[in-house]
């Protein structure tokens, strides 16, 4: 069900943008009396499931879940349709527009992707508001929950404060941070800490089973009680705060796991609160530093609402969503940018981590939440606009450089070059796509 629940939403964000982005040529084609044979979402190689024409345009859905196309009269294209561009150009065709017109054709689709993720995300912020935890409200600090935190230097307690100089005001950007970045600055022991990323670090991430490595410290809180474990024995209970050990207060899980490494094999007393009630109980340390419980994994919002931070909140207006929803989404490209600079440099490992419409469908919640939905929608919005303009064949920055050259060298390129940098082109994205979905597919096993 929870695989139905992730495909039915990949589906839906991917038919919204794939759509958007064909009017974006769509629109504009019609505009300057450009014909457009054909209208798509998804392919249809051999049969369509649906068709139908109006006013010269056959609209349909084909079978093939992997995008759609708009198919331009006279425009060297995927369909590579040599007999069309044989024949002498119509005034109706894309060849015989001016540079200009077909400059504004091509770059609709990535218009349209890059205002449209700015727009959902000013609407997400309007309708929902922007709440967070910030960094100077975790005043004590960060959890390193993985070895691979202290590995690169983190310590317990360590307070983030920039990277490579940039502040971080926000818990949900550190891991971002740590990743894309050289340099994390932390505060420790009232001394300025610089810690020194290993270029791999994205590739040791990727082969970390919990991809989680630094979280906001959290209070000893149990879960659930082992059968037959000291824990059971000694009296402890679900939802149980264990507060002190040996008369010695702490706060956080992780001081009573270091606490608790140095009584292997002891009897301890503990006190714990108890629906508000002080109980002091005696229990054995295994030989493994355990009591045989597991702790809560409490989210951002469970721990605000025990007190133990305190999140900001902030509501905009609808006119003052879209400035707010204009930097996140700027935000939000940059860091998606970084990210796939390190997919190019191959000592980073990043390229590992390239997954296909597996790992985008997996980043959508198992439940349907309509606020993750629209702000993963809008993500993959400006993440298509991104990739569509680079200037690789087959994709609109590829025919947006052949538009460039032809402006400034008065005269369009060969059309054999066109159609074997097309060729090019499809064989390069094939080859992403099948290296990107077996990527997924080996991550199964």
């Amino acid at each position: 069900m929870e695989f139905l629940i992730k495909a039915a939403q990949l589906l839906m964000s991917l038919s919204i943008l794939v759509v958007l982005h064909e009017l974006g040529h769509f629109i504009p084609a019609k505009l300057f009396k450009t014909r457009v044979e054909k209208f798509y979402l998804f392919f249809d190689p051999w049969f369509s499931v649906v068709k139908k024409k109006i006013g010269g345009t056959e609209y349909g859905i084909g079978w093939l879940p992997l995008g759609g196309y708009v198919k331009i009269s006279g425009m060297i294209d995927e369909s590579m349709d040599k007999e069309q561009m044989e024949k002498p150009a119509e005034p109706w065709e894309f060849r015989a527009k001016p540079a200009w017109q077909r400059l504004i054709i091509m770059l609709g689709g990535v218009t349209v992707n890059l205002f449209l993720g700015i727009f959902i995300y000013a609407m997400t912020l309007y309708t929902y508001g922007d709440k967070y935890l910030p960094t100077a409200n975790m005043e004590d600090g960060i959890w390193c929950v993985d070895e691979l935190a202290t590995d690169i230097g983190f310590q317990n307690g360590d307070k983030v404060i920039s990277a490579d100089g940039y502040p971080i005001e926000r818990y949900s950007d550190i891991l971002e941070s740590v990743i894309t970045s050289e340099v994390i600055t932390v505060m420790r022991n009232e001394e300025e800490v610089n810690l020194n990323m290993p270029i791999d670090l994205i590739d040791q991430f990727l082969n970390n089973p919990t991809k989680l490595i630094l979280y906001p410290r959290i209070p000893t809180i149990i879960s659930r009680v082992e059968k037959g474990s000291n824990a059971e024995k000694a009296g402890l209970q679900k939802k149980d705060i264990i507060k002190a050990i040996n008369g010695t207060s702490f706060i956080y899980f992780d001081e009573f796991k270091t606490a608790l490494n140095t009584h292997i094999g002891d009897t301890i007393d503990i006190r714990v609160d108890r629906n508000g009630k002080e109980v002091s109980l005696a229990v054995l340390v295994s030989d493994e530093g355990t009591l045989g419980f597991a702790p809560a994994n409490l989210n951002i919002t469970q721990l605000e609402k025990l007190g133990t931070y305190k999140l900001a909140s902030f509501k905009y207006s609808f006119f003052e969503s879209f400035p707010a929803g204009y930097n996140k989404a700027i935000k939000k490209l940059g860091g998606y940018i970084a990210q796939f600079k390190m997919i190019l440099s191959p000592s980073t490992g990043a390229y590992k981590g390239m997954g296909g419409f597996g790992a985008i469908g997996s980043m959508f919640p198992a439940t349907w939440n309509w606020e993750i939905f629209w702000n993963l929608t809008a993500f993959l919005s400006l993440m298509l606009a991104f990739m569509n303009i680079l200037p690789i064949p087959a994709l609109d920055g590829g025919h947006v450089v052949f538009l460039l050259y032809e402006i400034v060298v008065g005269k369009p390129a060969p059309e054999k070059v066109m159609e074997y940098a097309q060729m090019v082109g499809m064989i390069m994205l094939l080859s992403l796509l099948v290296f990107a979905n077996g990527n997924d597919i080996l991550k199964l096993f």
